[in-house]
């Protein structure tokens, strides 16, 4: 149903009828696909390249000018640069290593390369807040630099990092939306090909629906985990 033909209540209503929901739910799997696979990556990748943008820092526990500088070079390059542009990049590497350019797995490719950089400099800030007291008491006691980080840092900063993890996570959200237009299939293909270009309204309001949802539960999920983790700690 178009806005163009009827009114917005009648459209809005039959975005919530069956006919709606059986192009809408098959694109809700390859949209949830696309978010906990990359997520996994970013969560990975990022946690990693944010512990040794810390490390290596000028009062990191291994400071290391050239590893910093070159690695905190090359985020900036990729956070520099708009979702758009990042997808259209990796388009031919996509290709190159899957064989195509378009689907979910090559979209996979494209959050990775845009959300990494940004979960990274998440942790890094996240990291960064710890008291330097904490640190140098660890080191007079004998601690490694492994046993600082892991026992000390990374555990001191969790609840920070839940929340950083849960931006970065609704960032890939947002970012498969987008990736609809470049045929990555998924809600954003529906809104695009259906909703928008087909004067589908019905569906673009389905599909936004099902975008508010999601991103609410995954933000009250990283809250409800953060603030669990926080009482424990006796901090709230």
């Amino acid at each position: 149903m178009s806005l163009y033909k009827y009114s917005f209540w009648e459209v809005f209503k039959h975005s919530f009828s069956a006919e709606v929901w059986e192009d809408v739910l098959p694109a809700i799997g390859e949209t949830m696909y696309m978010v906990c696979i990359s997520s996994v990556f970013v969560l990975i990748f990022g946690l990693l390249l944010g512990l040794i943008l810390v490390m290596t820092s000028k009062d990191g526990l291994t400071p290391c000018a050239p590893v910093h500088n070159v690695l905190g070079a090359v985020i900036n390059c990729f956070r520099s640069l708009p979702q758009v542009i990042i997808i259209i990049v990796m388009l031919p590497v996509a290709r190159a290593l899957l064989g195509k350019s378009y689907g979910s797995n090559a979209c996979i490719l494209s959050l990775i390369a845009s959300c990494v950089p940004l979960f990274a400099r998440l942790v890094e800030s996240s990291l960064l807040e710890i008291e330097k007291g904490k640190i140098e008491a660890a080191k007079a006691m004998g601690s490694t630099n492994a046993q600082i980080l892991f026992q000390i840092m990374v555990p001191e900063t969790v609840p920070s990092l839940i929340r950083a993890f849960t931006n970065a996570v609704i960032i890939v959200i947002s970012m498969t939306a987008l990736a609809g237009s470049f045929g990555a299939g998924g809600i954003g293909y529906i809104a695009v090909t259906y909703g928008y270009t087909r004067y589908n309204h019905d569906l673009l309001f389905a599909t936004i629906i099902v975008l508010i949802v999601i991103v609410q539960a995954v933000q009250l999920t990283g809250n409800l985990i953060s603030m669990s983790i926080l009482k424990k700690r006796h901090l709230i």
